[in-house]
Formats: structure tokens, C-alpha cells, sequence
């Protein structure tokens, strides 16, 4: 399963900021010239996108166990049909959360043996590892503060001590799992995408001349 282009992962609880640097990123990549795909989990292809929509619709009670399964259902068809194809052909890849959610929210969080979820993780993936893996840290008390307007899914529901547990399942992996970093998810988006960009020349293979270019603005 080699792969030619460079695989990132953007994670975080809820609202932590990480679909908006996911975005900035994939355009200021795009500027410089690169081959982008900007995708996400659960989804990323047609099959996918039908079960996140089952995963996240507050009318449904999953079980920790059900739940584990249709994430990691998603995620090996996104990742055979779209992750692997676009690597394979040299693109970059910038992904919205991967197997260090379902660590984060089914095991740390939910109470699954860690060990279960690792392994589904390995199998879905095709065995297949990010070549970087960026973690935007929020206190819980910033979740009620951010997007009010928006209508909360079925995860975004769960209660405060939920969302603390996977913040602090993301502050642990940060420190304990290879090639993760963690970010100050609080900063200005234009001061913290600059430091997404400083952070990817740094730790990837991509030309420091690509990323030292104007970031040809943001949202």
C-alpha cells in the first residue's frame, strides 16, 4: 500500500476550529499549485455520507459498540474509494478527523477497550497512517460560545462531561501517538492557520518553497 502523496488529519472535540483550518489549508495548498483533496469522516464518498447522516442524526440511540462499527464502516470506503486513489496519483490529502476520533470518542470517551478500537482502526484503514495528525485543543466551556446558530448533531448533543473526556482523550493521544501535534485551538484563525502551515513545512515532505508562498488568503 505505498503511497505517493501526503496524508494530513485535522482532529479535535467539537467546534474546536478544525473543518475551518482543514479549509484554509486545502486552498492555500491549492495556490501553490498542489493537487488537493479535502475530505472528511464519517464521509467522503456516497456510502459514506449515508451513514454519517445515520451516525449523527439526534433521532437515533446507538450503542457505543453499533456506533464504533458504522464509523469504521464509513471509513473503509472513504478510505479505499477516496483516501488511497488520490495518495496513490500524488495528491495531498487534508482530511476532517480519522482514527484518532474513534480512540478519542469510542474509547477514551464512550468506554470501548482501547485495544478493540485499534484494531477495527487497523482494518478499516487498510493499515494506512497519517503523515500528520493535527489536534486543535479547546476547553469544553468554548463549545456553547461557538456557532450558536448551528443545529446540534446527535454527538454535539452529549452532555459537558462527554465532551471533557474527549478533550482530554485528545490531549493524551496528542502526547502518546506518532507524528501528532497539538494546537492551541483558541488563537485568532488567521494566526492559528499560519502556524497550521509552519507546523505541515516542518514535519512533511512538502517543497518548504510550496509553503513559504502567500497563503493566498482565507475565510
Amino acid at each position: 500500500m505505498l503511497a505517493k502523496g501526503v496524508f494530513i488529519v485535522m482532529e479535535g472535540p467539537d467546534k474546536s476550529g478544525k473543518s475551518t483550518q482543514a479549509g484554509l489549508l486545502a486552498r492555500a495548498l491549492r495556490g501553490r499549485g498542489m493537487g488537493v483533496v479535502h475530505t472528511r469522516e464519517p464521509g467522503g464518498t456516497s456510502l459514506a455520507e449515508a451513514v454519517r447522516r445515520i451516525l449523527l442524526d439526534p433521532r437515533h440511540q446507538v450503542e457505543p459498540l453499533a456506533e464504533l462499527l458504522l464509523y469504521e464502516a464509513a471509513r473503509a470506503q472513504h478510505t479505499k474509494e477516496t483516501i488511497l486513489p488520490a495518495l496513490r496519483s500524488g495528491r495531498m490529502v487534508v482530511c476532517e478527523r480519522y482514527t484518532l476520533a474513534s480512540l478519542a470518542y469510542q474509547g477514551f470517551a464512550r468506554g470501548l477497550p482501547l485495544d478493540v478500537v485499534r484494531t477495527l482502526n487497523r482494518i478499516a484503514s487498510y493499515g494506512l497512517k497519517p503523515r500528520l495528525t493535527l489536534v486543535f485543543d479547546i476547553p469544553e466551556s468554548e463549545f456553547g460560545c461557538r456557532d450558536r446558530s448551528r443545529r446540534l448533531d446527535r454527538i454535539e448533543r452529549e452532555g459537558a462531561r462527554f465532551r471533557r473526556k474527549v478533550r482530554q482523550a485528545y490531549r493524551r493521544l496528542s502526547a502518546t501517538e506518532p507524528r501528532t501535534r497539538l494546537l492551541n485551538g483558541r488563537l485568532p484563525v488567521e494566526e492559528l492557520h499560519r502556524l497550521v502551515l509552519k507546523t505541515v513545512m516542518k514535519t512533511t515532505i512538502i517543497p518548504p518553497r510550496l509553503l513559504s508562498s502567500p497563503a493566498g488568503g482565507g475565510k
